[in-house]
């Protein structure tokens, strides 16, 4: 593969630089050898440029914009130039830094629950960096400080600030507290913001919000934004100027339109062409009926009711209101929705995890009305389920090949080397060499470890898999692969599959029949490329408008449309 930077594309020199990163490179000190994780990068931002780095993970995209704010351990070893309004990072006193970090360049994390802190209100927490940086001898009182906060908590759009100011992180939804995110970045009014990834966990339709947010900061402000990113449609939706990781080197440079249009790299292309595309590779294409209508249903609701009972004389929360479908053998049923629409919820109702309150739910011909786990036990080896997280759903204490056994040893008497070679045909089905058994999960890359946990859920080759999310942590390449896999390893065993996910491209390339829902109502359902290319409810078509796209002048057309459709 060719790494060679192509020219990058001519800039207004009228345009100062807010930052400015020359030959780079970061080396981490490990007991087994130095890892070169940057090696040499340069790039700039200029005021008011979007800038978006992408790349795989390891690409050093991360490590990158942790060294723009000065927050590489200290088992990192740094050299280069990283120049912000004239103070070079990399160099500068520990004090220096302190007051270069959120005056001049602020941080968006990726994930808004970790990054505040649960015991403190939202105003306390933007108003104690307003606090750290009182200039010397001017002192910020806290009802000063809780009025910033106010203003910037109305500048990134959260309803009636001067009452939710005094909220805690709990109270808010993810898309909301990654707006309060955002809100703490720009308390100081900082030149250059840097996202790590702040749409990720999100749903295309918050995402949307969160991208407009910036888009108006960018607009409004002269907001200037490295975002870091491995969603090809966030970048064209919202990317000025595109750089290329690979392997710790920039390989590739250019505006936006430029590189969608004519990437010169083969990584570059090969990057392009992983990512889902709604209304291409449908899995449903050309289907004008039920693919699997004939076949055997596994799985029937009726009118399925699922309530959670409030606490300390609440009233109850309804998840999942008055919901009807059907899965036949060899079928995979998508289920998109955003968050808290219930498609976990049902997902986890099917495999015994959570109880149905009304209604009818019959899976593998069992009525889970009236479940009794004595009763179901028997049919738990019948269902297989890949969750979301693999790393989370791995004993970190077990090897690869004792998580894979795991089932096998529940529900069956293998011996050992029965076991062993069961384990091992699993892992080589899914496209991983046997002798990764011996490895614990941490040994493993995202996509690896993801590909182990669909190897677990087959170990019993089940009749039915419920997917709850598989991808969406995943880089797009992997991503590619294992959406590859999952195909081919659902047609080779034939099991039918309840696919969870609020990526809609990612369904339509999977899904023969698609179901939408909105708050606990299925609102729409039918086949996959019919729903996807001639939505009927309101909301499908808000969910489908919302998906950012993989080419930024179809992007802005339909960001217009998007517009048009909310009416703004």
């Amino acid at each position: 593969m060719t790494t060679t930077p192509t020219n990058t594309p001519d800039r207004a020199r009228t345009v100062p630089s807010v930052l400015a990163i020359d030959r780079l490179q970061v080396t981490f000190a490990t007991d087994g050898g130095d890892v070169h994780a940057v090696k040499d990068v340069s790039l700039d931002v200029k005021a008011g440029e979007v800038v978006a780095i992408v790349g795989e993970s390891g690409s050093g995209k991360t490590v990158t914009a942790k060294t723009i704010l000065g927050l590489l351990p200290e088992t990192a070893v740094s050299s280069g130039a990283v120049v912000i309004n004239g103070n070079n990072v990399i160099s500068v006193s520990k004090s220096t830094l302190r007051k270069i970090r959120g005056r001049d360049v602020a941080m968006v994390f990726q994930e808004p629950s970790t990054a505040l802190n649960p015991v403190f209100t939202v105003g306390w927490q933007i108003a104690e960096g307003i606090r750290a940086h009182a200039k010397d001898g001017h002192r910020v009182t806290a009802k000063a400080a809780k009025e910033r906060a106010v203003e910037a908590l109305r500048k990134v759009g959260i309803p009636d600030p001067e009452t939710r100011v005094n909220y805690y992180p709990h109270q808010f939804s993810g898309g909301q507290k990654q707006r309060v995110v955002i809100a703490a970045a720009l308390a100081l009014n900082p030149g250059l913001i840097v996202a790590d990834e702040p749409t990720t966990a999100l749903d295309v339709t918050v995402q949307a919000e969160i991208l407009q947010l910036l888009r108006d900061l960018r607009d409004n402000y002269g907001t200037s934004i490295v975002l870091i990113t491995h969603n090809m449609g966030v970048v064209a939706d919202l990317a000025d100027r595109v750089v290329v990781m690979y392997q710790g080197d920039v390989v590739e440079e250019a505006s936006s339109r430029i590189l969608f249009a004519e990437p010169k790299q083969e990584y570059t292309r090969n990057l392009l062409a992983a990512v889902p595309h709604l209304g291409r590779n449908s899995a449903s294409e050309g289907a004008r009926s039920r693919l699997h209508q004939d076949g055997k249903v596994l799985v029937e609701a009726k009118n399925l009711t699922i309530e959670y009972p409030g606490r300390f004389g609440r009233n109850g929360f309804k998840a999942v209101d008055n919901v009807s479908f059907t899965i036949s053998e060899n079928e995979v049923f998508g289920l998109v929705g955003e968050s808290g629409s219930g498609k976990s919820t049902i997902g986890r109702a099917i495999a015994g995890l959570n109880r149905t309150t009304g209604g009818s739910l019959k899976v593998l011909g069992y009525e889970m009305l009236d479940f009794k786990e004595r009763t179901f036990r028997p049919l738990r080896k019948e269902i297989g389920f890949v969750f979301q997280d693999p790393a989370a759903s791995f004993n970190p204490h077990l090897t690869i090949g004792e998580c894979v056994a795991e089932p096998l040893i529940i529900h069956g008497k293998p011996t050992a080397a029965e076991a062993r070679k069961k384990v091992g045909e699993l892992l080589e089905s899914v496209q991983l060499p046997a002798s990764y058994s011996e490895r614990y999960p941490h040994e493993l890359s995202g996509g690896q470890r993801q590909r182990a946990s669909l190897a677990r859920s087959l170990a019993l080759n089940p009749r039915l898999l419920i997917a709850d999310e598989p991808t969406s942590a995943l880089d797009v390449s992997v991503q590619a692969k294992v959406l590859d896999l999952f195909k081919d390893i659902q047609e080779q065993f034939g099991f039918a599959a309840l696919f969870i996910s609020h990526d809609l491209a990612v369904v339509d390339m999977l899904a023969h029949w698609v179901g939408v829902l909105y708050k606990g109502e299925l609102v729409e359902q039918g086949i996959g490329n019919h729903v996807m290319g001639s939505p009927q409810h309101d909301y499908t078509k808000r969910l489908i408008a919302s998906l950012p796209v993989p080419d930024p002048d179809e992007q802005a057309r339909r960001r217009e449309a998007h517009r048009a459709l909310l009416g703004r």
